[in-house]
């Protein structure tokens, strides 16, 4: 199998979310904004319920794989309901009816073509990059976007306290939030179309860990345990009560909404995670996320 093959980047998604609406006419595509490089963020709609609910992956560069598990749990919901079918255990028709989903599989495309094609001299701001990845042009451990800014350190939700945290004062590879929050436009995108759409819960895709992260500095409503404890079941993960994080973009939804919303870190191993047991991953994942639209009052 090439590299390429096993890779997930932004022409790869571009080439399957083609594909998807193409398919399905009930499958809306948008895009919500644009990378630091241009490149389009995509969003897809399934489902015509009054509940609204986000599922993102590939805030981090190196997560890539998250991109991977969000579109083919697209494309499977998407058939499951063409065909009348369950998706997972669960009727497929009810989910769609029940509620209203917006997947966005890939917040950070420049980061993720960085992991996965390395830098190479036509690349804006090369000598900038390979300074900020300690002179190495492979980026395998990169998180960041195309500035060396970890997006999910710029959220507004005690932004300076992550910052005297992490104690990283310039960009590089991750841990950087930068020199304010929102100063990058995938996560100010990102947050204005949460606040424009009005979500009603959000979960967040990264790697690794099995874990589920619930909770904010107790701004997080009742439910959301017993949701967290649902997707637990579900999926075999652990839903885990977490203190000493801030500028998340779960951080921020919980605060300013006061509504469910939840960070998932999918597999076991070190980021990227190879493909090698992606079946294995997206069982768990797909039975999570099946769960999280059953969650949705009817």
């Amino acid at each position: 199998m090439s590299r390429l093959d096993c890779d997930f980047g932004p022409r790869q998604l571009a080439e399957r979310i083609y594909k998807l609406e193409k398919a399905y006419p009930f499958v809306t595509i948008s895009t919500i904004g644009t990378s630091v490089l241009g490149k389009p963020i995509y969003a897809i709609r399934i489902g015509s319920g009054d509940f609204r609910w986000h599922f993102n992956g590939a805030c981090h560069a190196n997560e890539w794989i998250t991109s991977l598990l969000l579109m083919k749990f697209a494309e499977q919901y998407a058939h499951a309901f063409f065909t009348c079918n369950k998706l997972g255990i669960k009727d497929a028709d009810e989910l769609f009816h029940r509620c209203s989903l917006w997947i966005v599989p890939m917040l950070n495309p420049d980061g993720v073509e960085l992991v996965q094609q390395g830098l190479s001299l036509q690349y804006p701001n090369y000598e900038q990059l390979l300074e900020w990845n300690r002179g190495t042009d492979r980026f395998h451990r990169w998180k960041a976007n195309a500035r060396g800014v970890d997006l999910n350190d710029q959220f507004p939700a005690h932004w300076e306290e992550e910052q005297e945290r992490r104690a990283i004062r310039e960009p590089g590879p991750r841990d950087y939030g930068g020199t304010a929050p929102l100063t990058e436009p995938e996560a100010r995108v990102l947050m204005e179309w949460t606040l424009k759409q009005d979500f009603h819960a959000v979960l967040a895709l990264h790697t690794q860990g099995e874990e589920i992260y619930w909770n904010y500095r107790n701004q997080e409503p009742p439910e959301s345990k017993d949701w967290a404890e649902r997707l637990a079941r579900a999926s075999g993960y652990r839903a885990v009560y977490l203190e000493g994080s801030d500028a998340g973009y779960k951080d921020w939804f919980i605060s300013h909404f006061r509504r469910p919303g939840f960070t998932v870190e999918a597999g076991w191993g070190h980021n990227p995670l190879p493909l090698d047991n992606f079946d294995e991953v997206y069982d768990d994942v797909m039975k999570l996320l099946v769960e999280a639209l059953d969650l949705s009052p009817s």
